[in-house]
């Protein structure tokens, strides 16, 4: 299956939602609309929040009954965001996102409501994918057995979704999605856990099984933040036979020369909210790489040596995935187009996702959110077609 052949989606985690009343409301007033300025095949990239999920599994037909609602509004969906479990849209979020992480139970039993609900969703003939946290969260404190509780449950999971394919005739694969400051953020530290993950499902006797429903949800700009060269890490996923099964679309701010530039560290500051986490990373000209887990006012008008020093700021903040600039900032779209040419050449088609969800926290004034929904995917679609183009003139020369 060719990425031509998928529709692309965009995140609902952008729009706040505890109940399926909600989750239908923000369907209604965004994405329908969305969908019909977008004017091609538009899918539901739904986030379900736990009590969603909790609300819809309470009657024996509520799934079949959110699939319906769905038809009415003429969407189809392939892809969950399973990460965010609680209020993503509180007053603050930050490191709580990463809780439950995926040694307890709540993880894994919210995963599989999720998967339940997903094979009611997906179209026939077409496989469902639901990221999910990368692990836990490397500020917090865990007990030394952490890792192996934490394969054990993804085990029990490769175990559930195999019965589930044999129930209902649907293939819905889970995308661990690394992220700065995470147990999982760089793609070694993910080929190693995975390596572990293997060793333990061979020895279960799981493997096959384990490789077709386990692989990482590839967050663009997760990765750009990490400075590693998308193309090559993906490459180096796909020679370990990590799948990738899910791709984020994501965008970062960049600053480049920022200790000459106090004009646009004074810009950045305005970026800093209390809602979510904004992991801030500067690469010097060796190529050293300093960390900061959350960006603040002060850190960004006058920040220590080291940072001032570097050659290249890039900061965990979601922006429009059409924008080069944010104002006088910079961005990190380039990394898209390399990493969709390298996913473009994988021998399946992971799902496509744009997942802006900071539009109500940026401080610039407030677009129409969908305006700014349809430019994202325009622009992706545009990009994927330029994509595909440069591929076929290859091909024929």
């Amino acid at each position: 299956m060719s990425l031509s052949t998928l529709p692309l989606c965009y995140c609902t985690n952008v729009h706040a939602a505890q109940s399926v009343e909600e989750v239908l409301a923000g369907l209604t007033r965004y994405t329908v609309p969305v969908k019909q300025n977008f004017g091609g095949d538009l899918a539901a990239g739904l986030w379900l929040a736990k009590s969603v999920t909790d609300e819809i599994l309470a009657e024996a037909d509520g799934i079949s009954r959110f699939a319906e609602e769905l038809q009415t509004r003429e969407l189809t969906c392939h892809t969950l965001n399973a990460f965010p479990y609680g209020n993503f849209h509180s007053s603050r979020v930050k490191e709580q996102v990463y809780l439950p992480d995926w040694a307890s139970q709540e993880r894994l039993d919210y995963t599989l409501d999720c998967a339940r609900i997903l094979a009611g969703l997906v179209p026939d003939g077409r496989e469902g994918s639901i990221s999910t946290v990368p692990l836990g969260f490397k500020e917090f404190e865990y007990t030394d057995d952490f890792e192996t509780s934490a394969i054990a449950r993804l085990l029990e999971l490769v175990r559930k979704l195999d019965d589930l394919h044999d129930e209902t005739g649907r293939v819905i694969r889970l995308a661990i999605e690394p992220e700065p400051f995470c147990l999982l953020e760089t793609t070694a530290e993910t080929i190693a856990f995975f390596d572990k993950l293997y060793a333990a499902a061979a020895a279960a006797d799981l493997l096959d099984e384990t490789k077709r429903h386990i692989g990482v949800c590839y967050d663009v700009c997760h990765q750009s933040i990490e400075f590693e060269d998308v193309a090559a890490s993906i490459a180096q996923l796909e020679r370990q036979e990590i799948r990738i099964n899910k791709v984020h679309i994501t965008c970062a701010i960049e600053i480049r020369q920022p200790g000459a530039h106090p004009e646009l560290r004074e810009v950045l500051s305005r970026y800093v909210e209390p809602r979510y986490l904004h992991q801030t990373m500067a690469r010097s000209a060796s190529g050293e790489i300093r960390r900061l887990v959350d960006l603040t006012k002060d850190f960004a008008q006058t920040p220590p040596e080291a940072f001032a020093e570097a050659d290249i700021w890039r900061v965990h903040y979601h922006v429009p995935v059409n924008a080069e600039q944010v104002g006088p900032l910079g961005t990190t779209r380039a990394d898209i187009r390399r990493a969709v040419e390298a996913v473009h050449k994988l021998t399946y088609a992971p799902h496509l996702e744009v997942e802006t969800y900071t539009w109500d926290v940026m401080p610039e004034e407030q677009v129409d959110l969908v305006e700014g929904l349809t430019a994202e995917l325009n622009a992706t679609r545009k990009l994927l077609g330029s994509i595909r183009l440069a591929q076929t003139n290859m091909i024929i020369s």
